[in-house]
């Protein structure tokens, strides 16, 4: 559950947040475009769901929005998350519990 202290329930939801920061102040695309993307995302989403939870599903539109963005920009493609998604899944699997995970 979010907090004052902690707005984000999960680590993940934070490091989402930060890179689409980062990739909006490092000119990959602009705020006004990220805003209207997201909104349309979430639009998309109520009108499949009706009322969204507000946690899981707005992060779950959030990562959609970011994913879109960056395939529209050819920065990215499915098949590259995917493999890069799959080489993770793999370093974390392997690395003792404690220590830090290594993508080689």
């Amino acid at each position: 559950m979010k907090t004052p202290e902690a707005p984000f329930t999960d680590p993940w939801h934070a490091q989402l947040f930060a890179l689409t920061v980062a990739l909006s102040d490092g000119g990959r695309f602009g705020w006004a475009d990220w805003t209207r993307a997201f909104g349309a995302t979430l639009a998309r989403h109520r009108q499949a769901q009706g009322a969204l939870d507000g946690e899981g599903d707005y992060w779950a539109a959030w990562l959609e929005t970011l994913e879109g963005l960056l395939d529209a920009r050819a920065m990215t493609s499915a098949e590259g998350r995917e493999a890069t998604r799959a080489a993770w899944e793999r370093a974390y699997l392997s690395t003792p519990h404690g220590q830090p995970v290594r993508l080689s």
